[in-house]
């Protein structure tokens, strides 16, 4: 589970490393990447925690800004 190993460094509490935990894997599931690891999962962890350190607490905020950072330009 790559965001694991992403967040170990991380000044989070383990309130927010659980839901952002539960974030990552309910969109992993959604888009079809729970059962693999390749590129696309790393950057959606990344992009997971990019959020995070913007100071965003609500999971669903948090769903939006991942999913809008995912869409392609």
């Amino acid at each position: 589970m790559p965001i694991y190993r992403l967040l170990q460094n991380t000044s989070f509490d383990r309130d927010l490393i659980e839901m952002l935990t539960a974030v990552f894997e309910e969109m992993s599931c959604e888009l079809g990447l729970a059962a693999v690891e390749d590129a696309l999962r790393d950057t959606l962890a990344r992009v997971i925690i990019q959020c995070a350190r913007q100071g965003m607490r609500d999971p669903l905020q948090i769903r939006q800004c991942a999913y809008a950072s995912l869409k392609p330009t």
